[in-house]
């Protein structure tokens, strides 16, 4: 553990502090709140599922899907700086317990609407978004909380569990969410993830978590307080680099994930079943990348997030590139893509965990998590303008080839290369 890790000053009810590697009741804590969280993740990706699916089988319409993606997204960009002030300012805790009670509230309510028959579209988009902005507020608690739960030997390893049981809640999700709705009316469906949120609250609530607050005294404001983690960015070349890359990154490959239905559809010339099965396979390529990173546990994390992401984007390019009659080697590439992309997504989040302080990491993963929720709809809106001049396979190609090329610059990079060793302040 480092020195901004240090006991003093704590959360006033947490009593055990990780830098001791011997103390057995850190695995009970780590393991009943993790699992209690993945569970809750999975129950909020059924219903994502769900949703969607009854948004496209209501309306048959792509504005409506798109506008539910909006719904969501946006008050996740636009409340993620708050969510990394309050993570670092108050109780992290307190603040995913009562994140997860909004979002079970607000699925209480349309369940409620579902079965009296009386929702409406607009019932389900602000819901979306009121859950959009709780996951907001959530992310960078529940991020700086794992490296407080356990020894700084074992942070490691606890991206790539993380990875792992986040990829599998995604395989899980579609066949769990249909499952459900072929045996049960669609609002009691939406029940399952009231369910299990109630598996993440209650270990917060029985647990305590060590936590590095801002102290009273030195509390400037939302806005004074979110400019500290920028500031601590700017003042280090290793973190911009890396959040400038990232930010690239994603803006040039997030509209290809989108567009892997056309893909299938006007260059493989397939159907459903080939995106579902181009789709699940990738799943368990991400199970297996974090599978990996858990095995191996690297010592080094920037090479592997800078490998890996340069990686995943070139088998995004080699996708495009497979010839229409070969769509077996299309798949392949995808499936790559995704383990490729686990293989650098749980050191990154290991990286920031280790680098940054703990009392700055709640908003510096907010930081981080801003960004990356603009870039996406940006890249769609150049996407969109490309796709009158090229096909869907060039566009793989051409943003795939794009986001390698720039992600494999950061190995150019000194400061972002020596960024463990030299962590900013």
């Amino acid at each position: 553990m480092n020195a901004d890790q240090a006991p003093a000053p704590l959360e006033k009810d947490s009593v055990i502090m990780m830098s001791d590697p011997g103390e057995g009741r850190w695995r009970l804590r780590f393991w009943t709140i993790f699992g209690g969280q993945v569970l809750s993740l999975c129950g909020s990706s059924l219903t994502q599922f769900v949703l969607m699916w009854w948004i496209a089988d209501t309306t048959g319409s792509v504005a409506a899907l798109s506008v539910a993606g909006l719904a969501a997204l946006l008050p996740h960009a636009l409340f993620s700086p708050l969510g990394g002030v309050l993570a670092d300012r108050y109780s992290r805790r307190v603040l995913m317990a009562l994140t997860d009670i909004v979002s079970a509230l607000c699925m209480v309510v349309l369940i409620a609407l579902f079965l009296t028959e009386r929702v409406e579209m607009w019932h389900v988009y602000l819901m979306m978004a009121i859950r959009g902005a709780m996951q907001a507020l959530q992310e960078p608690a529940a991020v700086a909380s794992l490296g407080m739960l356990v020894p700084r030997s074992f942070l490691s390893r606890v991206g790539g569990l993380q990875q792992t049981l986040q990829s599998m809640t995604q395989v899980v999700a579609a066949p769990l969410g249909a499952l459900a709705m072929s045996v049960l009316p669609l609002g009691w469906a939406l029940s399952i993830d009231v369910v299990t949120a109630l598996f993440g609250i209650v270990p917060l609530l029985i647990f305590r978590i060590p936590q590095n607050q801002i102290p009273a005294g030195e509390r400037t404001g939302v806005w004074r307080e979110f400019r500290d983690g920028i500031g601590l960015v700017r003042r280090s070349r290793g973190l911009r680099h890396l959040f400038l890359l990232l930010a690239v990154g994603l803006l040039a490959v997030m509209p290809s994930l989108m567009l892997v239905p056309l893909l299938v559809k006007e260059h493989f010339g397939g159907g459903a079943g080939e995106v579902a099965l181009m789709e699940g396979l990738s799943g368990f390529g991400m199970i297996a990348g974090g599978m990996i990173v858990t095995a191996f546990a690297p010592r080094r994390q920037v090479p592997w997030v800078l490998w890996g992401m340069s990686l995943s984007c070139l088998t995004l390019a080699l996708t495009g590139l497979a010839p229409a009659g070969l769509f077996g080697v299309a798949v392949l590439w995808w499936v790559l893509s995704g383990l490729t992309y686990s293989l650098s997504a749980a050191p990154c989040m290991t990286l920031l965990q280790m680098v940054v302080p703990n009392h700055l990491l709640g908003r510096t993963q907010s930081l981080l998590n801003t960004m990356l929720s603009l870039a996406a709809p940006v890249g769609l809106v150049i996407t969109a303008l490309l796709s009158a001049q090229v096909d869907v396979r060039a566009l793989f190609v051409m943003t795939g080839a794009f986001a390698a090329i720039v992600t494999a610059l950061g190995f150019l990079s000194p400061a972002l290369m020596t960024l463990e060793d030299t962590p900013p302040r």
